[in-house]
C-alpha cells in the first residue's frame, strides 16, 4: 500500500544542476526573418508617429487614449528593432529535436526581448480597453496583474529546456482565460450600462483583442514550445499578430472614441486653460470653502430626484462631440 501511495519527485532529475551557455545557437532567423522584423519595426514606428499626430487634433484633456496607444507601438518598435538586429535573444536547448533542416539542431534562438515588449505593452493595451468600459480601478489593476503573470510564465516556459516548460504554459493559458472572462463578460456589462457608443466600441475592440490573444498560445506551442516551425516562420506568425493587436487595434479604438466624451467614462482631466468654476474663483482652488460650497450646490441641484446629472444617450455631454471636442463644458 505504501508503495502505491509513494511517488518519486523527479523534478531534480528533469532539471539537473547543469547550466550550459553555448557560444552560438543553430536554429536561428535568416536574412528573410530579419527583413520581416525590420518591416514590422517600420510599421510600429510609423503608427506611433501617426497616433501622436492624430492626438493634436483633439484637446489635451482628451488625449489619454492617443497617448496609451502611441506608447504601445513605440515600445513595440524598439523591441522589433532589437530582433531585426539579431539581438535580445538567448540560445536555449530544445525539448524536441526535429529532422526538418529548418529546425534541426540543439539550441534554438529565443527572443526574450519579445516578452519584455509584451510585459510593457499588454498592460497598456488592457488599460485602454478596460478604461473604455469604465471598469472599476481595482478590477483593472487585478486584470493587469494576471496579465503580467501570463507574460512572465510564458517567458519562463520559453527559457526552460525540459518538459516543465508546459507547466508554465498551462499557467499562462489559465491567466489568459481569466483575462478573457473579465473582458468578455464583466467589461461588456459595464460598457452596455453606459450607452450604445461605448458598448459598440468596446465590443468591437474586445472581441478583436481576445480573438487575437487566443492565437498567441498556438504560436508559442509551435515555436518556443515544440520547435515545430522555423524562427523565420515564428517571426511572421508573431509579427502579423502584433500588427493586428497593436496598431490595428489602436486605430479601431481611437475611431470608436471619436464620439465618446472621456468624462462619460469617469476620465475628467483638467487642462491649464480650462475655465475655473466660479466658486473656485471666489474661494480659491482646492480650498475647504470651495469644496463645501460646491457640495452644497450639487446636493440641491439635480440630485433631489435620486438620479445622477443627465448624460446624453449617445455618451456625449452637451456641446461635446467625443474626443474631438474643442471645448468641454465645466
Amino acid at each position: 500500500m505504501s508503495g502505491i501511495l509513494k511517488r518519486d519527485n523527479g523534478a531534480l532529475n528533469a532539471n539537473p544542476n547543469i547550466f550550459t551557455y553555448p557560444r552560438a545557437s543553430n536554429i536561428n532567423i535568416t536574412t528573410h526573418g530579419s527583413d520581416w522584423y525590420w518591416t514590422v519595426t517600420a510599421v510600429m514606428a510609423m503608427s506611433t508617429i501617426a497616433f501622436i499626430g492624430v492626438s493634436f487634433t483633439v484637446p489635451r484633456r482628451n488625449r489619454i487614449f492617443h497617448y496609451i496607444i502611441a506608447a504601445i507601438t513605440l515600445v513595440a518598435s524598439i523591441a522589433y528593432f532589437t530582433m531585426a538586429s539579431n539581438l535580445g535573444y538567448a540560445a536555449i536547448p530544445v525539448e524536441f529535436q526535429r529532422s526538418n533542416p529548418k529546425v534541426a539542431g540543439v539550441y534554438r534562438e529565443i527572443f526574450y526581448v519579445r516578452y519584455i515588449d509584451w510585459f510593457v505593452t499588454t498592460p497598456l493595451l488592457l488599460m485602454a480597453l478596460l478604461l473604455t468600459c469604465a471598469l472599476p480601478w481595482p478590477t483593472i489593476l487585478y486584470t493587469i496583474l494576471i496579465d503580467e503573470v501570463m507574460i512572465i510564465t510564458g517567458l519562463v516556459g520559453a527559457l526552460v529546456a525540459s518538459s516543465y516548460k508546459w507547466g508554465y504554459f498551462v499557467f499562462a493559458v489559465l491567466a489568459l482565460i481569466f483575462i478573457a472572462w473579465n473582458v468578455a463578460w464583466v467589461g461588456r456589462k459595464h460598457a452596455s450600462a453606459i450607452g450604445p457608443n461605448v458598448s459598440r466600441t468596446y465590443l468591437m475592440c474586445g472581441i478583436w483583442t481576445i480573438f487575437l490573444w487566443s492565437i498567441y498560445p498556438i504560436a508559442w506551442g509551435l515555436s518556443e514550445g515544440g520547435n515545430v516551425i522555423a524562427p523565420d516562420s515564428e517571426a511572421v506568425f508573431y509579427g502579423v499578430l502584433d500588427i493586428l493587436a497593436k496598431p490595428i487595434f489602436g486605430a479601431m479604438l481611437l475611431y470608436g472614441h471619436r464620439n465618446i466624451d472621456p468624462a462619460t467614462l469617469g476620465l475628467k482631466i483638467r487642462d491649464y486653460d480650462d475655465a475655473i468654476h466660479p466658486l473656485e474663483k471666489r474661494s480659491g482652488i482646492g480650498s475647504a470653502a470651495a469644496h463645501q460650497s460646491h457640495h452644497n450646490t450639487t446636493a440641491t441641484s439635480g440630485v433631489n430626484n435620486g438620479t445622477h446629472p443627465a448624460v446624453a444617450g449617445d455618451n456625449t455631454t452637451a456641446g461635446v462631440t467625443g474626443t474631438h471636442a474643442e471645448k468641454s463644458t465645466v
